[in-house]
């Protein structure tokens, strides 16, 4: 936002610099982005009037023109198409000094085709003031002759552009930026007084407010028999100027005055081209509008429109429409005033590829409780420029749908802690009363703010602290290092890590992915016929309409879109949910699912590899099992799964308690979902696996092993486990481990039997065992085996 420093003073006037002004409303979060003089440098002009202009003699687009200074007449040559007798420019007399590109330039006596001239009529350019090179620059009517330019348009002042945070719209006004300055200076605001223009007429126009919830309150005024032909004043064309925005007419030219001084957008209709009465609404179907810059567009559903009897005729809070806009020929006015929810504008804007300053401020948050005193104060300036009779202001309001008055607590202790400094509370209150806020002390230490209606950026406590200390100066906020009592949390050692699972599965070469917990009913019903998923009430799409009862129907989705792509080999596992309808609950198990496809190794020189198998996965499982130091408690028992091949799958257990599957995607799924094979897989509960045991530590032995191997001869679906776990209960508390090293079938083997060679260690902690000892424990193991297992010595 951009504004008159002289503006700005005109309301409150600390005793500072300009510089030391910027730095100061910088440092408050007003971020200045720059400062420019609203003129560049001249001298020896003054307003002159034209007291006659003829053709140049020796050229067609020249005018001779005789200037008065107030005191002497001059004859100036002048190339300006507007040039006319009595009007009233900028006139740079000989020796006047000019700005230009190449540097200050000095006016000299000069001749043009053989005319002389005696000085220079200036365009609004050639002083530094605007871009506008149409013409001489146009004075008002009254403007005292002679009179140094500089002074007339009192161009000693600077425009202070404003690059404002879109929480603090309450500042994009010279009220809000005066208010600002007045509470970092301990300094006087005189505010413009606005009082209620009394109506002279009766007349009124009826509104309806359709969509309360986007436009709560919306103020309109009849004002007729306005001359719209009147010029506006200097000091506020000046102004305007300075803050950006071109002079237009009278009507515009308030309306935009008043937006820049309170922050509140208004708009005039020419109350002739209106029709019934005004409508606030949404657009119907197919509804287009003009707008003022001639460009018609079609309206969305979403965006807020004022209309009458015959359609849209404004979009609401963001650009009126040509058909009933102001002009020269316009009589009686409508003047509206409206307050619009901030999430009914946002963004509609830009949606057109537009951006007002009216959309800007909307957009951002305007007073809700500033339209009364909006409207009066444009009602007394149109009436004092344009003249006119004044109708009553009308009110159309829904007082439920308008924001309500906040209050926030504050309290001292949680403002000495944020700001890391005791602030007294005297302090406290006097900068909070200075920023417009009601305090109410509730208890010791503790404080009842109201929230002006204009801060609408603050609503908790912590807004308030930041208000603390933006007013007393971020700068002056003491520099500390952070002391924080530290707690530690006892670290469970039992418990193993789903950091440690996932870098161990990295490891394997596992990639993690994340798939959705919905899934395709079908899909589900492959790999699952225990439970029956919960179906959603109102599925994103067929395939995703129930809840996953297991991670695999994912992995295998995302295997089979790996192999569609020419990715052979995958390594896949995900963490998370299933939920699992048991009856009339959904319980939601966390679990931890991997799959396995392609080659053992990647393609190397070394030659080609083998495809994995049940082995390779039951290995990567068996290495997050012992993650937890805890790996001897669990037991692969063979059993049948839905999904899983039937001679190639098992159930893992721990302490007798189920806690999942590992195996080889069945055959026929291998089929179904046209997927190139073999594919294995696992899930585990991610509760039972993460429970580990306390290692503990015992002292390594200074004695020698003693070994025995054995070889059996067991039925062939005897499992190693069993006969692993057969023998280390039966071979004494010194046997430190059972080891097997060769698995034969074959001649010499009885057909349906299987010779397993087994490796025993035995060892004493503080002695040497003897032969008959560890002759004895022999014995007792292979006893136990053939009880147990049926298993004999192998000849």
């Amino acid at each position: 936002m951009k504004f008159s420093e002289k503006w700005l003073r005109e309301l409150v006037n600390p005793s500072i610099s300009t510089q030391a002004l910027v730095d100061q409303i910088t440092m408050a979060g007003l971020e200045v982005d720059e400062v420019a003089p609203v003129a560049k440098d001249f001298s020896n002009v003054v307003v002159g009037e034209i007291l006659s202009a003829e053709q140049h003699p020796n050229a067609d687009k020249l005018q001779v023109c005789q200037v008065s200074d107030g005191t002497e007449t001059f004859q100036v040559v002048c190339g300006a198409p507007n040039a006319r007798a009595g009007l009233k420019t900028g006139f740079a007399k000989v020796g006047a000094v000019l700005p230009s590109p190449d540097g200050p330039f000095k006016i000299k006596k000069a001749k043009l085709r053989q005319v002389e001239s005696h000085g220079m009529l200036c365009a609004e350019d050639e002083l530094g003031l605007s871009e506008d090179h149409g013409g001489i620059m146009e004075l008002a009517a009254d403007a005292p002759v002679g009179t140094n330019l500089r002074d007339y348009l009192n161009l000693d002042d600077q425009i202070i552009d404003v690059d404002l945070t879109p929480n603090r719209g309450d500042c994009l006004s010279i009220k809000g930026l005066a208010r600002e300055v007045g509470v970092l200076n301990k300094a006087p605001v005189e505010f413009v007084s606005v009082k209620p223009v009394p109506a002279t007429i009766d007349d009124t126009f009826p509104v309806v407010l359709e969509a309360p919830q986007a436009c709560p309150r919306y103020l309109g005024r009849v004002i007729r028999n306005v001359d719209v032909t009147a010029q506006s004043p200097l000091w506020m064309v000046e102004k305007l100027r300075r803050a950006g925005i071109r002079s237009i007419d009278p009507v515009v030219d308030v309306t935009n005055y008043v937006l820049i001084e309170l922050g509140q957008p208004l708009h005039a209709f020419d109350l002739a081209k209106l029709s019934g009465g005004i409508v606030v609404r949404l657009p119907k179907s197919g509804e287009k509008l003009t707008l003022l810059d001639g460009n018609e567009v079609a309206l969305n559903d979403d965006t807020l429109i004022i209309a009458d009897n015959t359609g849209p005729v404004a979009m609401a809070g963001i650009f009126g429409g040509e058909a009933t806009g102001v002009t020269t020929e316009s009589k009686d006015i409508f003047l509206e005033c409206a307050f619009f929810d901030q999430i009914a504008i946002a963004g509609r804007a830009r949606a057109y590829g537009l951006h007002t300053d009216a959309s800007h401020r909307y957009e951002r948050g305007v007073d809700w409780q500033l339209q009364h005193e909006a409207i009066e104060r444009a009602t007394a300036l149109l009436v004092d420029i344009c003249g006119g009779e004044v109708g009553p202001v009308t009110q159309a309001v829904s007082e439920e749908h308008l924001p309500s008055a906040r209050t926030v607590t504050l309290r001292h202790s949680k403002v000495n802690q944020m700001l890391a400094f005791d602030m007294p509370s005297a302090e406290i209150e006097e900068i909070l009363t200075r920023l417009g806020m009601d305090i109410t002390v509730n208890g010791e230490g503790q404080w009842q703010v109201a929230i002006p209606s204009y801060r609408f950026d603050i609503s908790i406590e912590v807004d308030l602290i930041e208000e603390l200390a933006r007013v007393y100066g971020y700068n002056n906020l003491p520099v500390k290092m952070p002391t924080a009592a530290l707690l530690f949390v006892p670290d469970d050692e039992t418990q193993v890590s789903m950091h440690s699972i996932r870098r161990s599965l990295v490891a394997l070469g596992y990639q993690e992915a994340i798939t959705y917990s919905f899934i395709e009913t079908g899909l589900q019903q492959l790999f699952d016929d225990q439970y029956e998923a919960l179906a959603l009430a109102n599925p994103i799409s067929a395939e995703m309409a129930v809840m996953r009862t297991s991670i695999w129907p994912g992995l295998v989705k995302a295997l089979q879109y790996n192999q569609n792509r020419q990715q052979s080999r995958v390594r896949l596992f995900e963490s998370g949910q299933r939920f699992l309808p048991v009856g009339e609950d959904l319980v939601q198990e966390n679990v931890l699912s991997g799959l396995l496809s392609g080659n053992r190794h990647p393609e190397s020189w070394m030659g080609k590899s083998d495809p994995v198998d049940f082995y390779d996965i039951k290995g990567d499982v068996e290495t997050i099992l012992n993650l937890g130091g805890a790996g001897d408690q669990y037991t692969f028992v063979a059993d049948q799964h839905v999904a899983l091949h039937p001679g190639q799958s098992a159930r893992i257990e721990r302490a007798g308690e189920t806690v999942g599957f590992i195996g080889a995607l069945h055959p026929a799924l291998v089929k179904k979902l046209d997927l190139t094979g073999p594919v294995y897989l696992f899930e585990l509960r991610l509760d039972v696996i993460k429970e580990g045991k306390l290692p503990r530590f015992a002292e390594l032995s200074k004695f020698p092993e003693s070994r025995r191997d054995l070889a059996l001869i067991v039925d062939e679906k005897t499992p190693y486990e069993m006969i692993r776990d057969v023998a280390q209960k039966n071979g004494g508390e010194y046997l430190k481990q059972v080891i097997l090293f060769d698995v034969y079938q074959g001649q010499g083997i009885e057909v349906g039997r299987k010779s397993i060679a087994l490796g025993l260690t035995w060892q004493h902690p503080s002695r040497t065992l003897n032969e008959d000892e560890i002759n004895a424990a022999v014995k007792d193991v292979l006893d136990a085996l053939s009880s147990h297992a049926g298993a004999t010595l192998r000849d």
